[in-house]
């Protein structure tokens, strides 16, 4: 940097100015980077290069890419500098601990554990099968549903830590366990995850770009979103009418059962990312075979089953066994800090500490939480596979104390009690009818400048 000239540096406010579909400039480590071209090929999609557009994003790369990804940014090198680039302390001892991990082998070294949990979905899913198959007892079935749940559970681990980084070091025996535990026995598609939990994980807990906290009209974990605000993961007003007030009102009360059979969601989700023609999905044509071959199995399995009363036990029971899943992605970030806002790339470590939440469990119960007990320890390494975040949890709280950055951790227990609790103080306030509602589309419409 200082053998540029003058002329080749550029100021944090003219950098923010590109920060447009089409017009997409990053800093990273005081360098500008254009990506406007790239944003539609970025393996991690284009949400978290538009999120961050505009800023330097060193933290977010380092978090998110290994290595070997330093030598492809020279090509989107413009020439030019970020002006009075600093870096403040806490990101400095950030990014020692990465390269730290990276000279031990962390992120790398990912051991035998994914065959194992393989091995443990293929019995779970082979015990229900041949419990629905091979039994007439109606105790049977519904374990047999109960053990569907659970293989569930596991595949949507495998999913999730392949959305990170790659599980199995053949990339095309990665490819297809991504496909066949996501699409083909769960029935999610991998590319809808990967597109939401990027997301999330680059906007942890804004309330206008984090996917996980925009659930509405059923769950609002935050009073900021009585005001209708603009989401802008699903490109659309989250509007907070009549009918979403008298839901929310009730959420503290709603939130279990309706986490029994948040799995539709998922489903739905997933058709509808695939069904876009608006969106870019890799690979397009392997998601909806697999979700075929998911649509095809399933229904045929509880077709199976001797009568209506039974199938229904069935998949009442193998979706709510899964809601447990969907009620731990919950506790990590339900009770935590919120806010209103475009992600910001310098605070990495501020965001991801002030918006999660560790469960504080033995070590022969990591299989429960699959990693997200150590919620804190994941969003700052993203790519550390689970195996290791028990170990350099002691760091991180360390870094934490250094910083006075908060590191949360409680018991499975207090966390459904702080997510209640959150839950049922937005009810609350929601119940004031002294604040009144958002006029209907029509009146906003005609009232609405500029």
């Amino acid at each position: 940097m200082a053998e540029s000239n003058n002329n080749n540096y550029i100021s944090s406010e003219d950098l923010a100015k590109h920060n447009k579909p089409g017009d997409l400039w990053i800093s990273i480590q005081g360098k500008v980077y254009n990506v406007s071209d790239w944003a539609q090929s970025h393996p991690g999609g284009e949400l978290p290069l538009l999120n961050l557009a505009g800023q330097d994003v060193t933290d977010a790369f380092v978090a998110y890419h290994p290595g070997s990804a330093w030598k492809h940014l020279d090509q989107f090198f413009n020439g030019y500098y970020l002006q009075h680039y600093t870096v403040s302390e806490v990101s400095k001892d950030y990014r020692k601990l990465v390269n730290e991990f990276s000279k031990m082998g962390l992120f790398e070294n990912r051991g035998l554990g994914v065959y194992f949990q393989l091995f443990s979905v293929a019995m779970l899913f082979s015990l229900s099968v041949y419990g629905v198959l091979c039994s007439d007892k109606t105790w049977v079935h519904l374990v047999s549903g109960g053990l569907m749940g659970l293989g569930w559970i596991q595949s949507g681990w495998l999913g999730h830590d392949s959305g990170h980084y790659q599980i199995i070091s053949n990339k095309k025996i990665n490819r297809f366990a991504q496909i066949l535990t996501g699409n083909c026995l769960a029935g999610i598609s991998i590319a809808w995850w990967k597109r939401n939990h990027n997301a999330h994980h680059i906007a942890c807990n804004s309330l206008e770009f984090d996917p996980d906290l925009q659930h509405m009209p059923f769950f609002a974990v935050s009073s900021k979103l009585f005001k209708s605000l603009r989401s802008c993961y699903y490109d659309r007003k989250m509007n907070f009418d009549t009918f979403t007030r008298f839901l929310v009102s009730y959420q503290h009360w709603t939130f279990y059962p309706v986490m029994c059979f948040a799995r539709i969601n998922l489903f739905a989700q997933s058709f509808m990312l695939l069904g876009s023609k608006r969106l870019r999905v890799p690979n397009r044509g392997q998601e909806i075979l697999g979700l075929l071959v998911f649509w095809i199995w399933f229904p045929l399995l509880v077709s199976c089953l001797s009568n209506w009363g039974e199938r229904v036990l069935f998949v009442v029971a193998s979706f709510s066994i899964t809601g447990v899943q969907h009620v731990q992605f919950c506790l990590n970030h339900f009770s935590s800090s919120v806010y209103v806002g475009t992600p910001v790339g310098n605070d990495w470590c501020e965001k991801q500490t002030n918006g999660s939440l560790d469960i504080v469990c033995p070590s022969w119960m990591d299989w429960f939480h699959g990693g997200l007990q150590f919620q804190i320890e994941h969003h700052l390494f993203p790519r550390l596979p689970r195996r290791y975040l028990r170990k350099i949890a002691p760091l991180v709280k360390e870094l934490c104390k250094k910083h006075n950055l908060p590191y949360t951790s409680v018991s499975f227990t207090e966390a459904n009690t702080l997510t209640i609790g959150t839950l049922r103080a937005a009810a609350l306030q929601a119940r004031d009818l002294t604040s009144p509602v958002p006029k209907n589309l029509v009146w906003e419409a005609v009232h609405t400048y500029g």
